[in-house]
């Protein structure tokens, strides 16, 4: 949907304390959560019209954010 936003802790609000510890414990995971808010945030200005891009920018980017999403998802997933 246009418009909708994608963070993490929206998108997976049962892991909000897995994801906060993993912040706070892990840099490799805290350095691609914020690649990944970045990510949503440009997006998002793209879909609102505040910024212009092309379409097969738009998809790229959106193909960046879904691999880092399953990048965070499998490290919130692993055993601590």
């Amino acid at each position: 949907m246009l418009g909708e936003k994608h963070d993490l802790v929206h998108e997976l609000p049962e892991y909000k304390d897995r994801i906060h510890e993993l912040k706070m414990t892990n840099k490799h995971f805290l350095h691609q959560f914020e690649k990944y808010h970045e990510l949503d945030h440009e997006i998002l200005r793209a879909e609102e019209g505040i910024e212009t891009v092309s379409d097969e920018y738009l998809e790229e980017l959106k193909k960046k954010r879904l691999a880092l999403k399953d990048e965070l998802f499998s490290m919130i997933k692993a055993e601590k």
